[in-house]
């Protein structure tokens, strides 16, 4: 026994070391002083934990390569009874005038055509973006689609319920909510309905609505968003095991600068036959090469996304140099990387050049070392995009 633990310390003091060495090439001296610190005085050697270090190399460890049938060369991914490209479209900024800025619909309706054509068919709205106008455009450009193009592709439409809004305490609320989204989309059954964040101590409620609406037929597939893995479980135990009503999808916030997932989300999504949705995947342009510290987006976003940059340089720098060794672009790079882990990654776009940029992540796949350089640089980045508080989870039912 003794002689195994030896065996096991060598090994991971040695996988540390190669981390180091990966490390000592990506990033200026300065910052390895500080990591060198870390891996002499910290988990290398058994003597403490250096947080960062320990969150980038042990806890994430596992997840490096984890791929499933999600991956960038495949044509379909089965979600639930659907089946999805393994990348999508959100849909929050069509018809939003204040966070992303005022952008025209056939601008959006040229992104949606360039997506469908380019093999993706799977997209993302929500009744509270831009207060339902998302909704009715996705509604309005699937029919447009459908009545101009000579292609059978089935087009697959997603949307959420909003809870703890205001008189929405119930499970009657749900199944209102999910009838007025359905007309909105111009639909009479909605592809994958979700909730959109955790209810607190009105879950079990909401639960209970989303089941009705499964069951009345009034959907095709249950989705949940932003739930951590207590949640996630309490969810799973109370719907599906008891009631037979399958989870679908767990929508998430994971990119290159938020990987919290990792760490015991992903394998329990896994265990369960869960598809995690991943919302924000450029972390609001910070992954797309586009911006930098000194010129930030305009608007609201601006001041989020500056203090983000400022965080991530040498990550981006890691980007740029696989991209250009590529031929790719950098949110091509940052969205392949998604794929790679095993999940379905959801990037906005506003027009058909992001449309067909964030297609040009399918097809092809970064190399072991490529994800490794990429792996290695953003644990030292750390978690640096503000989230919405899943992982608290407060109000858990039992």
């Amino acid at each position: 026994h003794g002689r195994g633990e030896d065996k096991g310390r060598w090994r991971r003091q040695v996988k540390l070391a190669r981390g180091y060495c990966r490390l000592k090439r990506e990033l200026p001296e300065s910052t390895m002083d500080s990591v060198g610190m870390a891996f002499v005085g910290g988990s290398a050697l058994g003597a403490g934990k250096s947080q960062q270090v320990s969150r980038g190399v042990s806890k994430r460890e596992s997840t490096r390569w984890r791929m499933s049938e999600v991956s960038p060369t495949a044509a379909r991914v089965e979600v639930g009874p659907l089946k999805i490209s393994p990348l999508g479209v959100g849909a929050w900024s069509w018809g939003d005038e204040f966070y992303w800025g005022k952008g025209s619909e056939r601008d959006q309706k040229e992104a949606f055509f360039a997506s469908v054509d380019a093999g993706v068919n799977f997209f993302d709205t929500a009744e509270v973006y831009a207060l339902g106008e998302s909704e009715r455009r996705c509604g309005r450009f699937v029919k447009s689609y459908e009545k101009d193009s000579d292609a059978n592709e089935e087009i697959i439409v997603a949307t959420k319920f909003a809870p703890l809004v205001p008189f929405r305490f119930n499970a009657n609320s749900v199944v209102d909510a999910c009838k007025k989204s359905a007309e909105r989309l111009g639909v009479d059954t909605i592809d994958l309905y979700q909730l959109h964040f955790p209810g607190a101590f009105v879950d079990k409620a909401y639960w209970d609505g989303i089941a009705k609406c499964y069951n009345m037929g009034l959907i095709k597939a249950v989705g949940v968003s932003n739930y951590g893995p207590k949640r996630l479980q309490a969810v799973h135990r109370m719907l599906t095991r008891e009631r037979g009503v399958p989870i679908a999808t767990n929508q998430v916030l994971y990119n290159l600068v938020y990987r919290k997932p990792e760490e015991e989300l992903m394998e329990l999504c896994e265990s369960l036959d869960i598809k995690i949705l991943a919302y924000s995947p450029l972390a609001q342009g910070v992954l797309t090469g586009k911006y930098e510290t000194t010129a930030p987006p305009r608007g609201p976003r601006g001041a989020t996304v500056r203090s983000m940059l400022s965080q991530t340089e040498n990550l981006r720098r890691v980007l740029r140099e696989i991209s250009e060794s590529r031929d790719r672009t950098v949110a091509q790079i940052a969205l392949n990387w998604l794929l790679m882990k095993g999940v379905i990654p959801i990037p906005g776009a506003k027009n058909r050049k992001q449309a067909e940029q964030n297609a040009g992540a399918l097809g092809w796949q970064l190399s072991d070392e490529e994800m490794e350089r990429l792996d290695d640089v953003s644990s030292l980045v750390g978690d640096v995009m503000p989230a919405m508080p899943v992982y608290t989870e407060v109000f858990v039912p039992n």
